[in-house]
């Protein structure tokens, strides 16, 4: 499972022009599946993600986690995480999971984190969509279930 994550002042995605999920201050995730990946590594995933201290607290530094600053998510799934561009120009997505197996853990990321947070919203898994989001710092971080659940 392969993790784009941004801390950001809101974020909202849309398909065919209509919102599907918007959010204020909080972390939009880009959620990349692989066929290897399984519900106890979305567990871990979900986990990790909603106890990472990166808001700043009242002296400035990254401390307080999103349930302390009562943050929301919005999931957007992502298959091009698993892009392979080692050869040629054009990109290939071998490693990301079949659509069916993605979606249903998708899902599952997404009941896992509601379990940390109130309001955890989404985009159309499969549709084209265009995310709208404000950064925060920015601060953006990648996460990887291969080198965060394997140290």
């Amino acid at each position: 499972m392969r993790v784009v994550l941004q801390r950001v002042k809101h974020a909202s995605v849309h398909v065919d022009g209509q919102e599907t999920g918007s959010i204020g201050q909080g972390f939009l995730i880009l959620l990349g599946v692989s066929d290897t990946d399984d519900e106890s590594i979305a567990d871990k995933m979900a986990d990790k993600i909603c106890k990472l201290r990166i808001f700043e607290d009242e002296n400035g530094k990254t401390n307080r986690s999103l349930q302390d600053v009562d943050g929301e998510i919005l999931v957007v799934s992502q298959f091009t995480l698993y892009a392979d561009c080692r050869k040629g120009n054009r990109p290939s997505f071998t490693d990301a999971g079949a659509p069916d197996h993605a979606d249903r853990l998708y899902e599952y990321f997404m009941e896992r984190c509601r379990m940390h947070v109130e309001k955890v919203a989404h985009g159309e898994f499969g549709a084209d969509m265009k995310v709208d989001l404000l950064n925060d710092g920015p601060f953006t971080l990648m996460l990887d279930s291969k080198d965060l659940l394997t140290k």
